[in-house]
């Protein structure tokens, strides 16, 4: 199983490990584009502050991620599994994940970034900013600079097994699975249900969206659960009791969407 995340905005900072490496680092068929968005980022941002600020759209009190991205190839690295934070990440909880199911993160986990296009957790980045929604002046829009590496990259980092894509919007334009691929790949929405008056009522809450995906991811990995297709997910979700909801999709070559309906997070 591969599970594709989105990346948080605030990120970890203080790396103690040594200077990044991008030859290290996993999925090598996204080593030039990586090469070409960090060598952009950091000549943007080792320029005119203002200028970078607006191209990154960062407010006033977030100037200082300029001189961050600045130093990106001289800075320490921490394993990405810490450096991305957040609610998804908090519920995830990777720091405590032990034994098989550490090592099965390592594994499966894969965080989408505007910067590195996708890796692993235990992949040595520094901390960053520069989200999948950013058009550089050189590159243009970072989604569109992905597609063509991650067509080549994804297919083969998926293998023959089942595609969990759990990314938001502005993360999965950078890469669509295709074909049998995406008979594989099983998106989820979270639904919050409450009841109004006596009538039942569904919405899409970023909380509840983002802390039951990491619950739900965890709660995969420490069961030792290893769905093959997208009913075999929905089934495994539903023995650790959660709600879930969908069909199989309508026609050959698209992927399921699933819903996971909670009351509380």
């Amino acid at each position: 199983m591969l599970v594709l995340l989105p990346p948080s905005e605030g990120k970890a900072t203080g790396g103690t490990g040594p200077a990044l490496e991008i030859a290290g680092l996993a999925l090598p068929a996204l080593g030039r584009a990586r090469e070409s968005v960090l060598d952009e980022l950091v000549e943007l941002c080792s320029g005119d502050e203002e200028k970078a600020a607006e191209v990154l759209g960062l407010s006033p009190g977030l100037r200082g991620e300029v001189a961050k991205n600045a130093g990106l190839r001289t800075a320490g690295t921490r394993p990405a599994g810490e450096i991305y934070t957040g609610v998804l990440y908090d519920a995830l909880g990777l720091a405590t994940l032990a034994g098989p199911a550490r090592r099965a993160a390592g594994r499966s986990l894969l965080v989408f970034s505007g910067l590195w296009g996708a890796v692993r957790v235990d992949d040595a980045i520094p901390s960053y900013r520069c989200s999948m929604g950013v058009k550089l002046p050189g590159l243009g829009a970072l989604a569109a600079h992905w597609r063509a590496p991650m067509a080549e990259a994804l297919p083969e980092a998926a293998g023959d097994g089942l595609v969990l894509d759990l990314r938001s919007a502005a993360y999965a334009s950078a890469w669509k699975p295709k074909g049998s691929l995406a008979e594989r790949t099983a998106t989820v929405r979270v639904l919050q249900s409450k009841v109004v008056d006596g009538v039942e009522k569904r919405s899409v809450v970023s909380h509840f969206n983002k802390a039951t995906k990491g619950r739900l991811v965890r709660e995969l990995l420490t069961t030792g659960s290893a769905p093959a297709t997208p009913a075999e997910l929905a089934d495994a979700l539903r023995d650790l009791g959660y709600t879930v909801e969908g069909a199989a999709p309508a026609g050959a070559g698209r992927p399921w969407a699933l819903d996971v309906v909670v009351t509380e997070v």
